[in-house]
């Protein structure tokens, strides 16, 4: 053979690069049955579906799962017995994975010293920077920390010289920046005595109006038969020591109705047993309680800036870094640009990326200051990203969920740019996502279904945006969806008026609410929407509200708990049967003895993975086995939490079963589209958009006229928002008012009234820029959600 002939052969591909797929096979996590993909690397793939079909399953429970257990198993027993131990996922094979990065929804920290400078460093880097270049100098970086309090002391110390034991006195100090008056909370809270008690009656009369504190329960016990005061006395004619000890008594044991039990006064007892806690995981009442209870207040010694006298007393150029930090991050960029310190240079030069990438990401209209809870979930995970836009790490898998959620269209534009930035490096970008807007610049898109819960957990489609118009799926047939303007948009009946409104960004606003219709109120990211609404509209206007919380709870949570409705059904059963409404608890006397009603029994294997295994006593029903003889309607408790929701309903709706109370909730809840969800699916296996609507169908049952609504959209699968349209017009429909929040078009479309807001984010915005009819906005669009709006119905 000819050596020409030899060079004309096609190059043989080197092994290294054959593996250039991430495949996944037989995959069964969740809802999934048996889903096999090949993903593309170095490309953007779109995983869409409607919500409940199975996305987050396979790319966050399956792929990035196992992604970060394979590299935890690369350290040793010791450190990985130091983290969270994982389950390999319920797949056959998983092959070609890399380093995953998954940025998700996730709320940041609800503490109060998390901040948006604590989160990503920045705050870290000003405080270097501070201590080397602040006048006058007050010491280390930790001087300028509002999580270091300043302390001071001194004491004897042993130590061993010369093989003999010597006495020294010493002294140590640490500076500082907490302000000590709050703690570094920038706040201070105080309790409403007269929500506590009602001080013209005693103990015995029922003075305590705390939940939980009723005559005759042991919280109310421990007072009324402490022998401290006189329980039949009313609580405005205790003497002074008898108040100090009913109120602020330190703990300590005594012997209580024959029992020895801790003695504490009422105010730190209601602090460490409520105000301690997350109030997202409170039952409703209590939360409402301590809502009711509890006032906040700016803290008068630091005006809220969380720093010491010290700290705010140092300055570079006049500016403090409680100055910088309550800047807006556009304008602290421009801030730390102009200073120009040779000694500081490569910090300088990392914190200018920092600021830069803020606002490259759409976000250089918050502030370092701001409290990292008050965040919502798309503001969350850009700040997130942050830290990844300047990585120079490539072939890692990014995994996004909904990146664009609480994005104005014009800022999804921006969010795609960035994206493909990432996948351009050579990095597999994996993202979840329902807006039409980003599934058009993927390279591979999967979509799962074809309907939510046990109806999906299959792949329906693989391939182009031009395939997946013409599919025939879920998502292929409302791809090109378009809400068309309202022909003759409803009178509004009333208004509600808004004065000089000034929290956060917005600039003295004064603006008509329209009432009896329904109002969206829009405008980009940051520009006042929320403190508009939530700020400003008096609670005594009785006000709904449903904001984008998430939604906490355990493996015992479900939606039958969370809603209320297991109240109803418990009645109804012990009503049936003759016996208490306890048994009926999975928690409480009617759970299995064996794995305490979880259904399962745990078996910890420290570093490893823990193993779950379905309790052999009450075959994961969770009671114990007398209780399943109790029947109703021929059902026990067990087959109604299995119930879907739409059969639930129907099932109390009528005949032996009937139950109004639960059938009321059961309704709410095929409303919202949860019809597919069973009774007892633990809350943690639900999808954000899942959750979202759970929280909406609760609150539908509050009493009040006029609802606002913060982004309901979020999470909703194009068909979803059809039927959100059809809900928010049949809430109108009923007398109602609704105020909805919200960036989508469709929901704008459809809207009989506009608010905008803007013209731009942070100090560029807090002004009304339009009010009017849908079609007044698209016939002369001046602001940009009017370009928009104008683009979307084909103006």
């Amino acid at each position: 053979m000819s050596r020409g002939t030899t060079n004309d052969r096609p190059p043989v591909p080197h092994a290294a690069d054959s593996h250039d797929m991430i495949r996944v096979h037989g995959a069964r996590e969740n809802n999934l049955r048996d889903v096999s993909v090949e993903i593309p690397k170095r490309r953007l793939t779109v995983f869409t579906g409607v919500s409940g079909s199975g996305k987050s399953s396979l790319v966050f429970d399956t792929v990035a799962a196992e992604s970060q257990r394979l590299i935890n198993e690369t350290y040793s027993a010791f450190v990985q017995g130091f983290m969270p131990a994982a389950a390999r996922p319920d797949v056959d094979v998983l092959d070609g994975l890399t380093t995953v990065i998954a940025v998700d929804q996730q709320r940041m920290g609800g503490d109060p010293r998390s901040t948006v400078g604590t989160a990503t460093d920045a705050n870290a880097m000003l405080r270097i920077l501070f201590s080397r270049l602040g006048d006058p100098h007050i010491g280390s970086p930790k001087a300028y920390s509002f999580n270091v309090a300043s302390i001071s002391g001194a004491g004897a110390v042993t130590l061993e010289r010369g093989g003999q034991k010597v006495k020294e006195r010493r002294e140590f100090s640490i500076t500082g920046g907490m302000c000590p008056r709050c703690e570094g909370r920038g706040t201070v809270n105080d309790l409403d005595l007269g929500q506590l008690f009602d001080d013209s009656k005693s103990l015995n009369d029922g003075a305590l109006t705390i939940p939980g504190y009723k005559p005759g329960g042991w919280n109310h016990r421990l007072y009324s038969e402490s022998g401290l005061f006189d329980p039949d006395k009313p609580i405005r004619s205790f003497t002074k020591k008898q108040l100090a000890d009913f109120l602020h008594r330190e703990p300590v044991r005594m012997k209580i109705a024959g029992i020895n039990m801790t003695y504490e006064g009422l105010i730190p007892r209601i602090r460490k047993s409520m105000l301690a806690k997350d109030k997202e995981a409170m039952q409703p009442h209590v939360r409402e309680f301590v809502e009711r209870a509890v006032t906040f207040t700016t803290c008068p010694d630091c005006a809220g800036t969380r720093l010491s006298e010290g700290a705010r007393s140092s300055k570079i150029k006049g500016i403090s870094i409680a100055d910088a930090c309550a800047m807006q991050i556009s304008d602290l960029a421009t801030w730390v640009s102009g200073l120009d310190e040779p000694s500081v240079a490569p910090l300088l030069a990392t914190l200018r990326h920092t600021l830069d990438s803020f606002v490259e990401i759409g976000l250089g209209y918050l502030s370092l200051d701001r409290a990292a809870g008050t965040l919502s979930g798309g503001e969350a995970q850009r700040v997130k990203m942050i830290r990844h836009l300047g990585s120079a790490l490539t072939d890692v898998t990014y995994v996004f969920d909904e990146p664009t959620t609480g994005l104005h269209p014009h800022d999804i534009e921006r969010m795609n740019g960035l994206l493909l930035r990432l996948r351009d490096k050579g990095n597999t970008v994996l993202v979840v996502e329902h807006k039409p807007e980003v599934i058009a610049i993927a390279d591979h898109i999967v979509d799962l279904g074809p309907g939510a819960g046990a109806a999906g957990g299959t792949v329906c489609f693989e391939g182009g945006v031009e395939g997946l118009r013409a599919s025939g799926t879920v998502t292929g047939r409302h791809f090109d969806d378009r809400a068309a303007l309202k022909e003759s948009p409803r009178e509004p009946s009333g208004v509600l008026e808004i004065r000089g409104a000034s929290a956060h960004n917005l600039r003295d606003v004064d603006v008509d609410v329209p009432l009896g219709v329904l109002t969206v109120v829009t405008g980009v990211a940051g520009s006042g929407k929320s403190s508009l609404i939530h700020g400003s509209v008096p609670a005594s206007a009785g006000v709904v509200s449903v904001d984008q919380a998430p939604i906490r709870g355990s493996r015992r949570s479900n939606p039958a708990t969370y809603t209320g409705l297991m109240e109803p059904i418990r009645k109804a059963f012990a009503k049936a049967n003759g016996v208490k409404p306890a048994l009926f608890s999975a928690n409480s006397e009617g759970a299995c003895p064996t794995c305490n009603g979880a259904g399962v029994v745990y078996t910890d294997l420290a570093m490893m993975a823990g193993v779950a295994t379905t309790c052999e006593d009450c075959e994961g029903k969770r009671f114990d086995a007398s209780v399943l003889e109790y029947r109703l309607g021929g059902r026990d408790i067990s087959e109604v939490l299995e119930m879907p929701v739409a059969e639930a309903a129907e099932f109390f709706g009528s005949g032996e079963a009937r139950t109004p109370a639960a059938h009321r909730i059961l309704e709410r809840l095929v409303d919202v589209g949860l019809g597919y969800l069973t009774l007892g699916q633990p809350l943690t296996t639900l999808s954000g958009g899942e959750r979202q609507r759970l929280k909406l169908a609760t609150h539908m049952g509050e009493k009040g006229g006029i609802y606002v609504l913060d982004e309901p959209t979020a999470g909703l699968h194009l068909a979803d928002v059809e039927h959100l349209l059809g809900l928010l017009d049949r809430l109108v429909d009923s007398g109602k008012s609704v105020i909805v929040i919200e960036h989508h078009q469709a929901v704008m479309a459809h809207a009989d009234r506009i608010i905008d807001l803007g013209p731009g984010a942070g100090h560029d915005g807090g002004r009304i820029v339009f009010e009017g009819t849908p079609a007044e906005l698209v016939a002369a669009p001046s602001t940009l959600t009017g370009k928009h709006l104008a683009a979307y119905v084909g103006a």
